[in-house]
C-alpha cells in the first residue's frame, strides 16, 4: 500500500533517521494518501524528537481535523504559536493563528 515515494522516503531515513525534513515529508506522505493514522504518529514523533521544527505543528494539527479531532487540533496549533513565538517566526505564526482560528470558527 506504500507509494513510491514512502518508499523512498523510508530508505532515506535508513541513512539518517533523525532527518527532520525526510520525518516531515514522510508525514505528509501519509496524509497526502489518507493514511492518516501514520501521519500523527510520524508528526508526533517528529515533534517529540525536535520541537523546534516548527512546520509540523500545523501540519499535525491539520491531520487531527481531518479525522475530526478538532480539540487536539487546537491543542497543537496552540503549542504550535508559542513555539513559533518563541522562535520569532512570523510567517508559522501567522498560518497558525489562521489556521486555528478558522477552526475556531467551525467550532
Amino acid at each position: 500500500m506504500n507509494s513510491a515515494r514512502i518508499v523512498k522516503l523510508k530508505q532515506f531515513l535508513e541513512q539518517d533517521p533523525n532527518d527532520n525534513f525526510t520525518n516531515y515529508a514522510l508525514g505528509l506522505e501519509y496524509a497526502s494518501i489518507k493514511h492518516y493514522e501514520q501521519a500523527i504518529a510520524t508528526f508526533e514523533a517528529l515533534i517529540n524528537r525536535a520541537p523546534e521544527y516548527i512546520p509540523t505543528y500545523y501540519q499535525l494539527a491539520d491531520t487531527y481535523r481531518q479525522v475530526n479531532q478538532k480539540e487536539k487540533a487546537l491543542a497543537i496549533y496552540r503549542e504550535g504559536i508559542m513555539r513559533a513565538r518563541a522562535a520569532n517566526d512570523l510567517h508559522a505564526l501567522s498560518e497558525l493563528q489562521a489556521a486555528m482560528d478558522e477552526l475556531d470558527d467551525e467550532m
